[in-house]
């Protein structure tokens, strides 16, 4: 009796330790993120407000490599230009992994307002 008690511990733990894990990579491995458009975050692209490309390169940098088991690490990631604040606006961002492959990042606006924009990239 008491070594059931103690396998159905261990395997309610376990259980527990994967859905954990689990919510938490998924929480952390998100690719969409919320930037504020302020005095300094914001550009100008062909006559619309953008959203600056070092703030996209560098959020896109941090979050493309979040955990370990989660995406390849990617270092040396660049914009052509800013993420226009408008929704469906797109810009491809570079980078390489830390194979020396060169990795092309599509990065596009899913929703835009007066003070931010929300936007995502694929992994």
């Amino acid at each position: 009796m008491q070594s059931s008690k103690f396998v159905v511990g261990v395997i309610g733990g376990a259980t527990a330790v994967v859905a954990l894990t689990a919510i938490g990579t998924h929480l952390l491995s998100g690719t969409e993120s919320t930037s504020a458009l302020d005095e300094h975050t914001t550009v100008t692209v062909d006559g619309h407000r953008a959203l600056a490309a070092n703030i996209v390169a560098g959020r896109t940098q941090s979050k493309y490599h979040p955990l370990p088991w989660v995406g390849d690490k990617v270092s040396g990631v660049t914009c052509p230009t800013g993420l226009k604040a408008v929704a469906g606006a797109t810009v491809t961002c570079h980078g390489r992994t830390d194979g020396g492959k060169d990795v092309t990042i599509p990065v596009s606006v899913v929703q835009a307002t007066a003070d931010s924009v929300t936007w995502t990239f694929e992994r």
